[in-house]
């Protein structure tokens, strides 16, 4: 996609701090870090959202996010990150090219757990969760 800015990173279009490559997936450091060592890590063909990447694919980028979330650890000597994907706009997610965050993590950091993204929670019935759940799985 010509104008998908990790596109254009992964043709080298556009210069990145690259921390890991290999044939199917590139990892790079965010340019505009919610700490130091903040590292993104996408496939190179082009997919919007985790609904579309085929399943080998989130394969890989899963296995070089096992690789490098240690790594990117003791690069800024963090004692813990989050990982996480913004799945889709209203998710937050910016750049429409599938992407996991590692951040970081430090005492004190000021950051929030995962928990802490939504302030409002629904108070969903044991029958609405188990409708949601026969849903999903069907």
């Amino acid at each position: 996609m010509d104008d998908c800015i990790f596109c254009q990173i992964v043709a080298g279009d556009i210069p990145s701090r690259t921390v890991y490559e290999d044939d199917d997936v590139l990892a790079f450091l965010d340019a505009n870090p919610l700490a130091p060592g903040h590292t993104l890590v996408i496939p190179k063909d082009h997919h919007e959202s985790l609904n579309d990447l085929p399943a080998d694919l989130g394969s890989a980028v899963f296995a070089a996010m096992h690789e490098l979330t240690p790594e990117v650890e003791a690069a800024v000597d963090a004692p813990a990150s989050t990982v996480a994907f913004n799945n889709g706009e209203e998710a937050g997610q910016e750049v429409p090219h599938v992407h996991a965050h590692i951040v970081p993590r430090f005492a004190d950091d000021g950051g929030r757990p995962i928990h802490a993204l939504v302030s409002d929670r629904p108070d969903l019935s044991d029958d609405e969760l188990d409708d949601i759940a026969a849903t999903i799985r069907d």
